[in-house]
């Protein structure tokens, strides 16, 4: 990759994340953190507005812009990939939601490029949620993002039932089932819920804010192995 490429993909790569590594652009670019460091030193040298620190992390400054991007041929096709896999297994109002955006991208692009996208031989039948499921993922993404307290009736493997309130965190999708991490109230620690065994999603009316220990930043050290967590 020429350097210039490489600086483009720098900022592409900030741009689209809160805070950006510079491990994490080191792997995705696979060169070397001095390299990275350096590259990101020159971004701003030549005055775009990188904040951060190395060891910390990177993102790029309020309002920066940069022209309406063509994308490579590949990249089109991943984008009708990704799209087709959501209509059958996300929740209808996120799905229908990414098939607009789609339809914005394509329609911007060559007539060539658009149809070597929608020609992609990779389909997902409508053979994805339970309508069920679909409420339960729609029910609890909305909690999440508003940071809603949830109360779910819930049987296990065994078929125990419980109720529960927790404070929804992130939903995991496992390649035909959803599930919910959670802090749970009653348990007081980090469960997971499958939606599908979920007899019951019910927002309730108070709200939570981040405490130390039960974010979803610490649900994912903590299940993230041993292998590739920090010192």
């Amino acid at each position: 990759m020429r350097r210039a490429d490489r600086l483009f993909q720098i900022v592409q790569l900030i741009r689209g994340r809160r805070l950006t590594t510079a491990d994490f652009l080191a792997r995705r670019l696979e060169v070397s953190l001095r390299t990275v460091y350096r590259d990101v030193a020159q971004l701003q040298q030549q005055g775009v507005p990188i904040e951060g620190e190395a060891g910390v992390g990177y993102r790029l400054g309020a309002g920066f812009q940069l022209p309406p991007l063509m994308f490579e041929p590949q990249e089109a096709r991943a984008l009708v990939a990704a799209t087709r896999m959501a209509q059958a297994w996300l929740d209808p109002e996120l799905a229908a939601a990414a098939e607009t955006a789609l339809g914005r991208i394509l329609s911007v692009l060559p007539p060539q490029l658009r149809l070597l996208a929608e020609a992609l031989p990779l389909h997902a039948p409508p053979m994805g949620l339970d309508p069920g499921v679909a409420l339960y993922l729609r029910t609890v993404r909305e909690a999440i993002q508003s940071r809603q307290r949830l109360q779910l009736r819930y049987h296990d493997l065994r078929g125990e039932r419980s109720v529960r309130t927790v404070r929804p965190l992130g939903c995991f999708y496992w390649g035909s089932v959803w599930t919910l991490a959670a802090w749970c109230e009653l348990r007081q620690g980090f469960r997971g819920f499958r939606l599908d065994r979920c007899e019951q999603v019910q927002p309730l009316e108070t709200r939570f804010g981040d405490e130390p220990g039960r974010t979803l930043a610490d649900f994912l050290r903590q299940v993230r192995p041993p292998s590739e967590r920090s010192p």
